[in-house]
Parts: C-alpha cells; structure tokens; sequence
C-alpha cells in the first residue's frame, strides 16, 4: 500500500493537527482492577504508549461518577487518585508524540444494584432493558432502573461538566462525551427507553435535550473545539435499543443541531448488526450524515484499510475509528503504511486482569 493512502493524510482536528487520520477508538477493557479503579502507568500507561502512533486515541470510557459505573474494574474520572492516574498516561502519551482525549462515560440503565450498594442504577426511565450488566460476581440480569429525578438530572449535568474540568487538569487533548451504544444519553434518545412527560421527554426535540444542556454546561470550562461526541444511530437488539420510526429523525435533529457548535467531530457507528429488515433503519451511517454534518466526521464499526480508506476518498468521513483491530496491532498505522500482515486478536482476554492481551501484543514495524 502507498503511503499516500487516505488514511495516512494529515489532519486538521479544529486546531489540532493530527499526522494521521487513523483513530483508536475507545474500548472498555477493565484493566484498573485496584480498589480506586485508577489507571496505572504499568498497565494503561503502556497500552496507550504503544498506540501513541495514532492520529487520536479516544480513551476507553471513564465513568463521571460512583453513579455512572455500570462495569468491573473501569478506570474513573471523579477521584483525585484517577485524575492523578490519567495525567500519567496523557504525559506518557504526549511524550511518544501522541494525541489523547478522554471519554466521559455513564451507562444509565446498564449498571446494576452491586455497584451501588443495592441501590437502582439511574435512568430517563423506569424500564428495564433486559439485558446483561458485567457484576463483580459475573454477569447478572439487568433490573428495573430508577427514574431520575429532575434534581438527579441536574446533578448528572454537573458531573460531567466537572469530568471536563478534570480532563484539562489531567493533561487530555480533548473529550468525548460517550452518548452512544445504549447508555445513559442514548436512553433518552430513544422512545422506547424514555417514557418521561416532562422537559427530558416526550418529543424529539424534549428528548435530546439532555445532550445539549450537557453540551452547554461541558462547554463553558473547556474548549468547544475540543469536545467531541459519540453516536449509535441504527443500533437495535442491542443493551436493549429498540428502534423505532422516530430514532432516526431524533438522530437527524440532534446531528443538524450540533452544526451550531464549534466541535472537534462528531463519532458515528455504523450498525452493530443487520438492519436490513428494519424499514426505518438507515444502513450507510456516513453517507447518510456526510450532507448532514458540516463539521469532522468521524466513522467507526466494521472498517478495514481499504473501506477506511474508501470512506475517506468518497468524501462520507474525514477519520476512521478502529477498535479490535488496535488490541492486537499497537502499531496500526505503521503496518498499513507498510503493507505488514495483522495479528489476530484474542477475545479471551478482552477483559480480564493484568498484562495479558493487554500490553503483550508485539509491534512488526520498524
């Protein structure tokens, strides 16, 4: 392959210049299994490290809150410790020439009582997704949430306004705030999962609202332009998201809408699954929002080099986000710059503690 593939172009990320156009995208892989869930600089420090060729790395998601933890051994982001923790891996990071932002992160309905000290995790709604929540005791079925409250709705606001505040302490390039992939902003998104009657629900515009106060409140202690968000339009059968004829055109709206803020990009996921049989489901993500977005779009789900690159060249996204294939190929973009063979991944390891298909995945490129 050529180096003067699409993929390896530089990019201007609304002020942040970025040698590459290959993303690391952000993935769960519970490694800070310590009593504060603080990332390390043996563990986190080095996975990043070694990824540092990346255009951008988006963090794994770091939880807001004690509130907002739905996984085992998830490094947060409203300690001091885990502060301290992340500012060791963004220098470690800066140092090998890397970008970094931090995903902000609350699963909503997809936590369990046995984070909370059997408390109900929190959600738009009373419902349950009747799904699976990742215990300390294994996977147990999801319950019932609580319905929040205005005051908790507030008080959720304020987290992640606070959860920015602590990525500029922490060093970070930027954040991504994790509204995506059935979680809590995702929750309210949808129809089926938000049966509120007041100013967070009802219509389109009511159910988005969430987002865009968090946005506003995000905002004001950190740079527009170096916030980005996540989206999952077409996800369904999925953490519990069903789809229905209002999903896509609440997609629609809050897309359109975000033109009117100065944002480092907007993260999008092709379908996690087949919706070919869903009428009101869109299949091509990128191509469907390219006209709708006028800032960076970014792209993720299913893309190898040559669709990355395909995507990039046929103008439907400007970055390629890769996950699985960043677990086993710490040095992605130099072996497609040099045409080197990919190492498989091993699913086992995914989540389990320790170094062990974590930082142990060997680089093949010079």
């Amino acid at each position: 392959m050529s180096k003067d593939q699409a993929l390896l172009k530089s990019y201007n990320l609304n002020g942040l210049e970025l040698p590459n156009r290959v993303v690391m995208a952000p993935m769960t892989r519970s490694r800070a299994d310590n009593e504060g869930n603080v990332p390390t600089v043996d563990l986190q420090g080095e996975y990043y490290k070694q990824r540092a060729s990346a255009g951008l790395i988006i963090s794994e998601g770091s939880q807001v809150s004690e509130e907002a933890v739905g996984y085992i051994h998830t490094p947060g982001f409203h300690t001091e410790a885990q502060v301290e923790g992340w500012k060791k891996v963004t220098d470690i990071v800066h140092q090998e020439g890397g970008r970094i932002f931090i995903q902000l992160w609350h699963v909503g309905r997809m936590s369990h009582p046995d984070f909370h000290n059997g408390k109900k995790p929190l959600a738009p709604s009373a419902i349950n997704p009747n799904s699976k929540s990742f215990t300390p005791e294994g996977f147990k079925d999801t319950v019932t949430p609580q319905e929040m409250s205005l005051e908790d709705i507030k008080r959720t606001i304020q987290d992640f306004k606070k959860a920015a505040e602590n990525a500029v302490k922490a060093g970070f390039d930027g954040v991504e705030i994790h509204s995506s992939n059935g979680y809590l902003f995702h929750q309210f998104f949808n129809a089926t999962s938000n049966k509120r009657e007041d100013e967070y629900g009802g219509s389109i515009e009511k159910r988005a609202r969430f987002l865009f106060d968090v946005l506003e409140e995000v905002k004001q202690v950190i740079p527009e332009n170096k916030i980005g968000l996540r989206l999952n339009p077409s996800l369904n059968g999925v953490f519990g998201m069903t789809m229905d004829e209002e999903t896509i055109p609440t997609f629609d709206y809050i897309v359109s809408k975000l033109n009117d803020y100065d944002l480092a990009y907007v993260h999008l996921s092709e379908p996690f699954n087949d919706v070919s049989d869903i009428p009101y489901a869109v299949e091509n993500i990128a191509e469907h929002y390219r006209p709708i977005y006028k800032g960076t779009l970014m792209i993720n789900a299913g893309f190898d080099q040559e669709k990355g690159n395909k995507v990039i060249e046929e103008g439907n996204a400007d970055l390629v986000a890769y996950g699985k294939l960043y677990i086993s190929n710490p040095d992605l973009v130099e072996r497609f710059a040099q045409g080197v063979e990919l190492s498989d991944w091993d699913e086992d390891t995914f989540y389990v503690p320790g170094k062990k298909g974590y930082t142990d995945y060997p680089k093949k490129t010079k």
